[in-house]
């Protein structure tokens, strides 16, 4: 489990980020791009359940690089990572903060935000990741 502060924490430390509003909830974007964002469930979302319950939790979404990448991820089977016919065809994955863990969540994180960053923001921040590895032998 990650609490939402935790989350939005996260991702607002990422480089460049902004943090907005869309549709009343919190939303996280990266030179204008949208990487993350808070996800509750409409009615109509709801009511597609049908007799399944749906997640209980607080609902992030991450934005995925196309929809093989997401296919990968939600076959992947991680915890608390899941799509809804809302979303068919729509390059993100919903995640059940309650039941994911928080090293699934902050890589996902992650990556939601290099698919979505600029070309040359991205790969400096990589090659500062492996250098920060390289010195600490994380």
């Amino acid at each position: 489990m990650i609490p939402f502060p935790e989350v939005a924490e996260y991702a607002a430390a990422l480089p460049d980020v902004d943090e907005g509003t869309r549709y009343g909830h919190r939303t996280w974007l990266v030179h204008g791009k949208v990487f993350a964002w808070e996800r509750p469930f409409s009615k109509a979302d709801v009511k597609r359940f049908g007799d399944d319950a749906p997640p209980t939790g607080p609902i992030l979404a991450l934005s995925t690089d196309g929809l093989d990448e997401k296919d990968a991820i939600l076959e992947a089977g991680l915890r608390g990572f899941f799509t809804i016919p809302h979303f068919d065809g729509f390059a993100a994955v919903l995640v059940d903060l309650s039941v994911a863990t928080k090293r699934d969540v902050k890589r996902a994180i992650v990556d939601a935000w290099l698919c979505c960053a600029p070309d040359d923001l991205a790969q400096d921040f990589l090659a500062r990741a492996r250098r920060r590895i390289s010195r600490t032998g994380d």
